[in-house]
């Protein structure tokens, strides 16, 4: 039996567990399973994976992406110019195991954005600047998109909400939320932003996928902009966990 999980704290609810269970249920893969390692600390880390030799993939979540960096042996360039590990390879010899990181966020958000991109979309305002944020930034320099990350908070080369006028909407048609605003069960809350300001011109993202559509998106869309929200994302970072565990 070859084993993966999730390691985080808490894990009340997991988007891997169930599809990599219907993954493994409707390809009739017997001989996998995939779990939750709800560990308290991450010092725990090496006693799992020491623990148990069937272990070959973990997926990390919060508070665990760059906590987990220590433990590594490699990175790929995404995790590494990122600074945060969604996704490790767990490989045993007889010398021992070598452990590599990756961060598949990255490409499942690339990957989900590209289709909505259009020639006039070079500036983006990023919403948010924590952990989720990290992989956006490192997607949209890739892409060539130019972005501005708004907090509510003052930070070091960020501007407040208030910053976000008329004026600056014209220019940053690429508007991505990377925080938990609109997010069951606070779907009431979204984005302070002058959303009359908006047109077909805009394209939305939400990383938030619960509820469906936030308050965020409905007002883009409910003005002819183009929305997404973050469950394809989770999908494209999902396969491709799998495909890093089975080259």
């Amino acid at each position: 039996m070859r084993k993966f999980g999730l390691i985080g704290y808490p894990l009340s609810h997991s988007f891997s567990k169930k599809f990599f269970g219907d993954k493994f249920r409707e390809e009739q893969i017997a001989d996998c399973e995939y779990e939750l390692y709800p560990i308290p600390e991450i010092g725990l880390f090496s006693n799992l994976i020491n623990g148990d030799q069937a272990i070959c993939g973990i997926n990390v979540t919060i508070p665990y992406k760059v906590q987990v960096l220590p433990f590594l042996n490699e990175m790929d360039e995404a995790s590494t110019e990122i600074g945060a590990v969604n996704c490790i390879s767990i490989q045993r010899t007889e010398d021992g195991q070598w452990l590599k990181g990756y961060n598949t966020d990255a490409y499942g958000f690339e990957e989900s954005l590209k289709p909505l991109l259009e020639p006039h979309h070079q500036k983006a305002l990023i919403f948010g600047d924590g952990g989720a944020a990290k992989a956006v930034k490192y997607v949209l320099k890739k892409l060539n998109i130019s972005f501005l990350v708004v907090t509510r908070k003052p930070a070091e080369g960020c501007i407040l909400y208030d910053a976000v006028d008329e004026k600056l909407l014209q220019e940053y048609t690429v508007l991505v939320n990377t925080t938990p605003l609109g997010m069951s069960p606070n779907a009431d809350t979204y984005p302070d932003i002058p959303y009359a300001c908006l047109t077909d011109k805009h394209v939305a993202y939400d990383l938030v996928y619960n509820p469906e559509e936030t308050l965020f998106l409905k007002q883009v869309r409910e003005r002819g902009g183009k929305t997404k929200n973050g469950l394809e994302m989770l999908h494209l970072q999902a396969i491709r966990s799998w495909e890093i565990w089975n080259p």
